[in-house]
């Protein structure tokens, strides 16, 4: 059997030697690259033959999310495997249409990720039990129209939501890259594509925008107490 060449990108060190180990375990598994984040996994893959990469979406200078979007457009012939924390819906349709080919949960690698890997390297996507379920779901809301499709606020991705939330509660765009764990210009990005996607020009817009969504109710309960 031909040898699967596995890259690995996750800040956490101690994770990524797990991950090393547990995948070596394996005949015919090859980890050929480590890095701590997307902008160092895009170097390696360029250099470094792979056909793999297995990553995490929440790491600075360039999160996941952005590493798999610059794979499919530098057009590089290696796929990817997202592991998350997160079993939202909104970040696994995410994942996938960013060019995805897998979405293992971290607490659930050491009983899913050789499968993923299985189904991935046979062109096959992958998605546990837990994230088929959240989409299921997803679907079924969404054809009962209980989240309306004509507002803008559904068609934004999490972290979207996530920086309109911290800009309309008035953190600077800084500010949010530290709490997110994201560099400053991957805010920036999602900050852009939010603005054009609700139509706004002005920051006075998301704050309207925010409150009149009920977005920066729990912001309130918090301050009341």
């Amino acid at each position: 059997m031909q040898t699967v060449r596995i890259i690995l990108a996750d800040d956490h060190i101690l994770l990524r030697s797990g991950l090393k180990m547990l995948l070596e375990s394996r005949p015919g598994l090859k980890v050929v690259g480590e890095a701590s984040d997307g902008l160092e996994a895009l170097h390696i893959m360029e250099a470094t033959p792979a056909d793999i990469i297995v990553l995490d979406l929440s790491m600075p200078n360039m999160d996941g999310m952005e590493c798999i979007r610059e794979i499919k457009s530098r057009g590089l012939a290696i796929r990817a495997i997202v592991l998350s924390m997160h079993e939202d819906e909104n970040y696994v349709r995410e994942v996938m249409q960013a060019g995805a080919m897998g979405f293992v949960q971290k607490g659930a690698v050491d009983t899913e990720l050789f499968e993923a890997i299985n189904c991935v390297r046979q062109g096959k996507r992958f998605l546990s039990p837990n994230h088929l379920q959240c989409l299921l779901t997803s679907l079924l809301t969404d054809s009962h129209g209980q989240e309306p499709a004509d507002d803008p606020y559904v068609v934004l991705s999490t972290r979207e939501r996530e920086v309109l939330k911290l800009l309309a509660r008035g953190h600077s765009i800084s500010d949010a890259a530290a709490m997110l764990t994201l560099s400053v210009k991957t805010v920036d990005t999602y900050k852009t594509r939010m603005m054009e996607k609700l139509g706004f020009s002005k920051r006075t817009e998301l704050v309207s925008y925010a409150l009149k969504h009920g977005l920066l109710a729990n912001e309130a309960e918090r301050r009341v107490r």
